[in-house]
């Protein structure tokens, strides 16, 4: 299951190159950050037009993937998309943010 979660926050945190902004763009920015459900959130709200099509697209496939790791190992998406976001956390950047356990915008 490691090796597929490691997998999956590669696929997920690259898949964006495509958009006028990419995922990498809106975290530096500090536009998005990392949610403490394993999904991808506004820090700046109201978010413009290109960062929802970036979160969109960012969460419909993160829940897609967790939806098939959490089948293919016989655990709750929950428990997926929680071991991600630990990942996400570890894996964020200095300057970015993410969500604390109480869902407060935490800069790293």
């Amino acid at each position: 299951m490691k090796q597929i979660l490691m997998g999956l926050a590669l696929l997920v945190l690259g898949a964006n190159s495509a958009f006028a902004i990419s995922l990498h763009d809106a975290k530096s920015n500090g536009l998005v950050g990392e949610r403490n459900d394993g999904y991808v959130g506004y820090v700046v709200t109201p978010p413009s037009a290109e960062v929802k099509v970036v979160v969109k697209d960012v969460n419909n496939k993160r829940k897609a993937k967790f939806s098939q790791s959490a089948k293919s190992n016989s655990v709750q998406i929950e428990q997926v998309a929680n071991r991600f976001y630990q990942r996400a956390v570890s894996a964020t950047k200095v300057g970015q943010y993410y969500q604390d356990a109480a869902g407060a915008w935490v800069k790293k």
